[in-house]
Parts: C-alpha cells; structure tokens; sequence
C-alpha cells in the first residue's frame, strides 16, 4: 500500500531521506521553540521541519495545534483543583480564586499551582466583577475587558489576556482548567 506520492512536511516520517537531512534542525533551535511555547520536544521538532527551520512560522503552527487541543479539552468536566489565596503586601487586599481541573494529580503539579496563584494575583490587582463575558447580565454597560476576569490583559504579559495564560497551561498539563468563582477583599470597602 502506497501512502503520499508526495508526503505532507507535517509527516517528517513520511519526508524523503535526502530531505530530512536538508532539514536537520539543532537541538538549541527545538529547545528555544520549546522554552517559548511549552509544547512538547517532538511538536517543537516537527513545527521546525514543517517550518523550515523558521522560528516565527513554527510558533503558529504550534499556535494552531494548541488551539485545537483546548477546544477538545473544554468539553470535559473538571472536578478537581485547588482554592487559591493571595494577600498583598501590607496585607490591605487580598483575593481567593477557586481553580478546577480533571484530576487530582494535575491539581497538584507546579504548573496549576502557578497559574491558581497568579490568577489570585490577578483578581487582587485588576479587581473583576464576572468570569466570563456570559455571565454580565443583559442591559449592564461595562467594558469585558475591564470587568470579566478571562477578557482581562494578563498582569505579568499585558499583550496576552488571562484566557490565552488558562489555554497555555490547559496544553502543558493536557486538562480542562476552568476558574469557577473568585472573591476579591479590601480593607475599609
């Protein structure tokens, strides 16, 4: 049975002899593809060969493939995960975040408990009203950017929102995470 008369560069497997080795790409180049993005070391590898070799071309396909798995991934319940709180120094405003995911084992790996806290963090210091643009009831004039949590630019990565940090982290531990209720505390208000 014959496959491709002319393989897809997404199938390195299915390449030429003479034409992966023509696109032999160095480890430092997977490495640094894979420090950027967090995907795995073959999705980096397989990103540079369709790519060419090209950094900029390799981030999108990798972009691309993240944004499918998340799709996938969004359709499973999450029971698990970890209440999360943040206090500010002096101690004037604090914030607790209820993240959830799949399983236990993911709820506690580094990873979760970074992004938990740094969601903690987020509502501490940008002060959201609503999770997500479906939850602003009808006729209520606000800004989602401003006033749901997932629409908000990212504190620590203005250019990304919090969604895009959740999406990131959702291909790194290969679960659904979903922020299911946060509360945010100043003193005096």
């Amino acid at each position: 049975m014959r496959l491709l008369k002319y393989p897809n560069p997404s199938f390195p497997h299915l390449m030429s002899k003479a034409r992966r080795e023509r696109l032999k790409i160095p480890t430092d180049r997977v490495k640094e593809l894979r420090d950027q993005s967090g995907a795995g070391i073959m999705a980096c590898r397989n990103a540079l060969l369709e790519s060419e070799g090209e950094m900029e071309k390799a981030i999108q396909i990798l972009k691309q493939q993240s944004l499918l798995e998340v799709q996938k991934k969004t359709r499973r319940s999450t029971t698990q995960g970890i209440i999360e709180v943040y206090i500010h120094t002096g101690g004037r405003i604090g914030a607790i975040v209820e993240v959830n995911c799949e399983t236990d084992f993911v709820a506690r790996t580094d990873e979760f408990k970074e992004l938990a806290h740094h969601l903690a963090m987020q509502v501490a210091a940008q002060e959201p009203q609503f999770i997500s643009n479906e939850e602003v009831p009808e006729g209520v004039d606000i800004e989602p950017e401003e006033a749901c949590l997932l629409l908000q630019p990212y504190i620590k990565y203005p250019d990304k929102t919090v969604q895009d940090i959740i999406s990131e982290t959702m291909v790194k531990v290969g679960e659904n995470i979903k922020v299911s209720r946060f509360a945010r505390f100043e003193l005096g208000g």
